[in-house]
């Protein structure tokens, strides 16, 4: 069997602090000074910034604890997670789980219902298929790929809100939440922050960043968008402002097969279609999208990814509590109504579109 190296490109979005850093922190007198944590979780590097005093640590502390609790519950790769056993028991029998899994789950269900099936978290046999992110990726025939469709459908995924149960009602279903925990994990980090009294932080986790507040020199915060061309050099193409707001950026340059990628030009990446089973091909490399929400944000990013510039779009503008920027892979970037105002453009070979 012929062997293919994955390369992945962690998401690296490029932040302006325009601070004046002191030694270990930049310190903002007696009270609130900068403490920072890293750590590697949900499949990403995540940093935690935040403007605390003496409590600092011990808040980022408690922070990395709920995203471990998450990453336990919901994770495919954990024997004993909520989603694992889900999976084992599909068309077997309803498995109870978590409070934070059946929101999860419940949440994406309902992206699932909006976009007709386009975001649908019983995915999981074709990633399985695929293997973008394993040791082993390859590219399956037609046939396996129509085999492993017929398990997907969002639809015979099963709720019990009085159980809190989740139910796949066939045999060899599975779901996969990575398109939507981490969004999720990055608003529960948001929630023990400001349980603690935190009123200024930003939280990094690979393609999802959310801020709280404003920056320590009271201006918004200014996170750059990664050109998705850059082969994982640290350079971005626009600049958004934000202020309690998430930005969840998502594309075809994440993670992909780089060997078929070298001999064909043809980009198999970890966005799959769930329509045609194949990664998905809308004529677009990359999105962003701002919600107050980094859950909405996490979904939404995918959505407009997979259908595209036109429908994504409509989408985003229909739900009214978010904003989005799609580019091409001839670099134009169009967004939705207004957030062209928000957006400032670093690198002259990308255009926004009127």
């Amino acid at each position: 069997m012929r062997k293919y190296i994955v390369r992945t490109y962690p998401i690296v979005i490029v932040i302006c602090l325009l601070l004046l850093s002191i030694l270990n922190g930049c310190a903002f007198g007696d009270k609130e000074k900068e403490h920072s944590k890293n750590v590697f979780a949900l499949n990403t590097w995540i940093n935690i910034r935040i403007y605390a005093g003496r409590e600092g640590p011990k808040i980022l502390d408690r922070a990395v604890q709920r995203i471990d609790e998450i990453e336990r519950r919901m994770s495919i790769t954990i024997e004993d997670s909520d989603v694992s056993r889900i999976n084992s028991n599909a068309g077997i029998q309803p498995v109870k789980v978590h409070d934070d899994t059946f929101k999860v789950i419940e949440k994406a269900l309902e992206y699932s219902r909006l976009s007709e099936g386009t975001f649908d978290i019983t995915i999981y046999p074709i990633v399985q298929l695929w293997g973008i992110t394993s040791e082993h990726p390859r590219v399956p025939s037609d046939e396996e790929i129509r085999e492993r469709l017929r398990l997907v459908d969002y639809r015979k995924v099963v709720l019990n809100k009085e159980e809190g149960t989740v139910y796949l009602q066939e045999k060899g279903m599975g779901i996969d939440l990575g398109a939507i925990a981490k969004g999720y994990a990055a608003d529960e980090v948001v929630r023990v922050l400001k349980q603690a009294g935190v009123k200024r932080a930003l939280i990094n986790m690979g393609g999802n960043v959310i801020v709280l507040g404003k920056k320590p020199n009271d201006q918004p915060w200014r996170i750059g968008i990664q050109d998705p061309r850059s082969d994982g050099v640290r350079r971005h193409i626009a600049v958004v402002e934000a202020v309690n707001e998430s930005v969840v950026s998502s594309g075809d340059y994440e993670r992909y097969i780089e060997d078929v990628y070298k001999k064909t030009g043809v980009r198999y990446h970890h966005i799959f279609d769930t329509s045609t089973g194949y990664p998905a091909d809308s004529g677009l490399m990359a999105t962003t999208v701002v919600a107050e929400n980094s859950i909405d944000a996490d979904a939404l990013s995918t959505i407009v990814f997979v259908m595209g510039a036109d429908k994504g779009l409509d989408i985003v503008e229909q739900l009214g509590n978010s904003e989005a920027m799609a580019v091409t892979v001839d670099k134009k970037i169009y967004t939705s109504r207004g957030f062209d105002k928000r957006l400032t453009v670093t690198d002259e070979e990308y255009e926004i579109m009127p």
